[in-house]
């Protein structure tokens, strides 16, 4: 199984962060035990996406569903 060091390095070295990632991310923060390397690691990646260092493929979704959604009511 992944480890939460592993996912974030994956993210940090291609600037952009899946849903599948991000999901993988999410159940190993709920169901693992993790170390002070993983913690460190995945507030590196918080702090990179904060900074628009890393982009989340989920908030380009929803940016883009939006955006249709505004442009079908405007025709």
């Amino acid at each position: 199984m992944d480890r939460i060091l592993e996912i974030v390095q994956q993210a940090l070295a291609t600037g952009y962060l899946t849903v599948e990632a991000e999901n993988r991310l999410r159940l190993l923060l709920q169901t693992t035990k993790y170390g002070l390397d993983d913690l460190n690691a995945f507030m590196t990646l918080q702090q990179s996406a904060m900074a628009g260092l890393v982009k989340q493929e989920s908030r380009e979704l929803k940016y883009s569903q939006r955006l249709c959604a505004s442009s079908s009511v405007d025709s």
